[in-house]
Formats: structure tokens, sequence, C-alpha cells
């Protein structure tokens, strides 16, 4: 739905004027012959753009510079450019119509090229059409864990503590979540170049969506494992944890937390210290974590040297074949699809521009497991690998990075014993005390999305990149609910309907 707030689009400009509100500009994007929403449609509003999420759902932030005469062009591949003034968006959604396929002369000629002559321009053209050195870049990734436990079978061959028996452990197994799903955002600004591990990221703003109740169902359960540990195992034990021929050693004192006295202030101000260090090194982490899932995505770009999708680089590794011409607005499109011939990990279809031979859009999936490992027993598949990245001109005239959206599937296997036997050295007679154990198969499985999108990019020279130091202070804020206030007044991808439908089962307060 398109709107405004106030609803009535020129008194929100007067009023905007007057009080410095900020206005936002939301619509779904529809194919006028199917009526369906179109995912990742370009959205420009003088030289700035965003990309409709995968319902072809968009909001822009209005600040007031923008005026009601002021155009909104939307383009995508396969339809025709529709550009007019933003007081004439009146309908409930904007509706998008197939641009016909009329070739003109200079496609026809360039009709003449082989797939391997398109790909030859199109690195020949890299450093032409992009900017391969060091940039700014405003950026929000928004990161979906998916987790699901899909078998959790054992065989309790042996228990000397009582408490510790088959009821327990289906009690314990039966109380963790079988499904969960994280949703975290952020935004800042990103400072680099084509290296993921020289990036720098000055952060925003950062929060999380999830249910906490899962994870104090966790805590229950560690609380009630402890309880039993500590009435049956003695404090100066060790432990020895055995999988078949391989072992490590616990001792009991790194199972438990001690408790602090109230009275002692000593150790109360020593763990207060512990707890604000503990923060500052979750800020750090945080920070250093989201750079570097940036900073991966970003240096994998196909049109760095480096990258995973190498098709531009080394054609001769893949089938090439011509598939359509398309348009994205008035520009003409050559769509050509690659398949490996031998040992490469991808498959996909490359949208080149056929004025510049500026590669605008790639979709890509793997046709092999990434990673598959098996061995003793424990198993882990990396078995999906599927996404899109687009390009988008900027207005120096060379192309920039927009959106980057891929999906990870991984499942991983447990099929081992496990052995947990008490010792101690202290008490007479034999040195073990207790022991847990049993046969264990279980699987696991994670979908993760990753969603990066650049809404604007400032070529910067080593000078300015050296400047800028890091000082990231911004841990996410935890929400048990889809908050539509959180991101207001910040442009981001729009979120999708099972974002805005999350509620957590227990509103766990933060």
């Amino acid at each position: 739905m398109l709107k405004l707030t106030p609803p009535f689009f020129i008194l929100s400009f007067v009023i905007f004027a007057s009080f410095g509100q900020a206005q936002t500009l939301t619509s779904v994007i529809v194919d006028s012959a199917t009526q369906k929403p179109i995912p990742y449609v370009t959205v420009q509003l003088k030289k700035k753009g965003v990309i409709t999420n995968e319902e072809g759902r968009f909001t822009f932030q209005l600040d007031n510079t923008i005026q009601p005469t002021d155009s909104l062009f939307i383009s995508c591949i396969g339809y025709a450019t529709i550009g007019r003034p933003l007081n004439q968006f009146t309908e409930k959604q904007i509706v998008l119509a197939a641009k016909a396929i009329d070739l003109n002369p200079v496609i026809v000629t360039n009709k003449n090229y082989t797939p391997e002559e398109i790909i030859e321009i199109v690195e020949d053209s890299i450093s032409k059409n992009y900017n391969l050195g060091l940039g700014k870049k405003r950026v929000f990734l928004r990161e979906t864990y998916s987790s699901q436990i899909m078998k959790t079978d054992y065989t309790l061959k042996k228990s000397t503590i009582d408490a510790f028996n088959k009821q327990f452990i289906d009690n314990l197994i039966n109380q963790i979540p079988k499904n969960n799903t994280v949703y975290n955002e952020a935004l800042g600004d990103l400072y680099g170049g084509s290296d993921g591990d020289q990036q720098k990221l000055d952060l925003i703003k950062a929060s999380e969506l999830y249910d906490k109740s899962m994870e104090l169902d966790f805590e229950i359960l560690e609380e009630k494992f402890n309880k039993i540990m500590k009435e049956n195992v003695k404090t100066d034990s060790y432990f020895k944890i055995k999988s078949g021929l391989f072992g490590t050693k616990v001792d009991a004192d790194e199972m438990f937390e001690s408790e602090v006295d109230s009275t002692d202030v000593a150790a109360l101000n020593e763990q207060l210290e512990k707890e604000k260090e503990s923060k500052e090194n979750r800020k750090k982490f945080f920070a250093k974590y989201k750079r570097q899932t940036m900073g991966n995505l970003y240096e994998n770009l196909p049109v760095f040297e480096d990258t995973d999708y190498n098709v531009l680089f080394k054609p001769g590794r893949y089938e090439l074949a011509l598939e359509d011409f398309t348009y994205l607005g008035d520009a003409a499109v050559y769509v050509l699809s690659f398949t490996p011939k031998r040992s490469e990990e991808f498959k996909g279809k490359l949208y080149i521009n056929s004025d510049d031979f500026a590669l605008i859009r790639m979709d890509f999936e793997n046709v092999k497991p990434l990673r598959d490992f098996s061995l003793l027993g424990v198993s882990l598949k990396e078995y999906l690998a599927k996404g899109r990245i687009i390009f988008t001109k900027g207005n120096d005239q060379k192309y920039h990075l927009s959106y980057y959206d891929i999906t990870k599937g991984i499942r991983a296997g447990f099929r081992r014993p496990l052995k947990i036997i008490e010792k101690n050295k202290n008490v007479k007679g034999r040195r073990k005390q207790n022991e847990l154990s049993m046969k264990v198969d279980a699987a696991f499985g994670n979908r993760n999305r990753y969603e990066l999108v650049v809404f604007d990019e400032t070529p910067i020279n080593l000078s300015q990149y050296d400047s800028f130091k890091e000082n990231n202070t911004v841990l996410p804020k935890y929400m048990p609910n889809y908050d539509p206030e959180f991101w207001k007044g910040y442009d981001i991808i729009e979120p999708n309907q099972a974002i805005k439908e999350f509620t957590s089962i227990g509103e766990a307060e933060d």
C-alpha cells in the first residue's frame, strides 16, 4: 500500500516543511498482468535508491529537500521503467508492465557476439565500469538464522547417578526447542576496498529479534543439570569425557559458576568489574563480527579476481549460453547462463548491459556441496549457497553494489558413543566415582540468510581511509516482537511479513 503520514500527500509536505518531521513513502510494486509482487526492484528519488524486498515492498525516507514534484523512478529487468512526480502516485500499489523486446540496430549487430566474447569485453571493462579502490559505503545488513533439530536419538547404557536416568534425559531433550529463528540487523558506514580483512566499520544502530524464552529454557535446564551434579559430584573431582578413542579432561570447578557472597564487597566489586569487561568485549566482538561478515560478502563480488563466482575471470571453466535479450529501463541487457564444466561450484545467470558491457546482476546457486565432511561419526555438509547480486550506476557514472542476498544451508550430524567419567585422586580406593555412558545419534540443520544493502558509496583516498578510527560502542537492541518504530528515520530494506509478524511466546524483558 502506498501511503504517507499524514495520508494527504500535499498536506504532508506542508506539515513536514513547517515542523521538520520525517516522512516515509511506502508501497508495494506488482506485475500488471499477474498482479503478483515484483522483488528486487530499484526505486530511485533524486539519485538516491532503495531495493524492494522479496515481497515487492519498499520504504523511502523523505527529508525536507523533497518536493511533491520530484520524480520517482522505478526500474526492473524485463519491465518498462516508470518515472513521474511523487504527487502522481495515488494508488494503493505501483504497477509495472513488461517491456516488449524491440531490438534496435545496435543490438542486432551486437547479437553476433558469442557468449565468450561478451564475457571477455565485460572483464576488460571492469576497471572502467566499477570503483575498485577505497570507498565509504552506507550499509545495512540483515541476517536471518533458522536452526532445526532433526534427530535426537540416544541409547543410555550406564548411569551411576540415579537422577541421570532415561526419564530425566527424555525430559531434557523434549524441552530443547526444535526450531528457532533469530533476526539481526545493523546499520553503519563501511570503509575499505576489495580486501575483506582491511574493512573498517562505524556502527550506527543495531537490533536483534528473537524469542528470549527459548534462551531461558536452556538456562532452566542448565540449573537442573548443575543441581544434580552438585548433589552427586565432589568439588575436587575431575571428569574424563570420552567419545570413542578421543577424550578430554575437565575439572569440576570449571563446570559450575561459584556464587558470590552478597556481604563480600571485594568479591562483588570483582564480579562487577568482570561484567563490565564482558560487556566491553561483547561490543568489540559484535562490531568485529559485523565488519567481517560485511567484508566477506563485499570481497566476494564477481568483479574482484579472488571471488568464488569467477566466471568473468575464468570463463573457460564454464559452459556459456546467450539465453535472452531483455531491458532494464531503456538499456538493453544480455542474459547469459553459466554452468561449470568440471570442478567449479556455481551455476547461474549474468545480466550484462549491452551498451557499456557492465555486469548489473548475477543470480547464482551451488551445483554441489561446498563442504562435505564425514569422519568417525561426525558429519558436516554445506549443501546450499544461493542468491543474487545487483549493481546500480551511481552519480559518478560507475556501477556500485546495491544489493547482495545469499542463503546458506548447513547440516551436521553426531553419531558416536559418549562417556563421562568422574574421577577423584583424593578418595581412597578407586579413583572412578561415577559414570554416564550413552550412544548418541543427533542431526542438526541451519539455514542462514544474509542481505547486504548499500545505499550510498563515495570514493575515498588512502589518507581518508587511514584517518578513520573505529570506536564502536553499539550493542544490538533486543526486541521480543517486531517494532516498526525502531528503524524510523533510516533507510533499510523493508522487512518481510515473517519479520513483521514475529512474536515471542514469552515476551521477556530486556
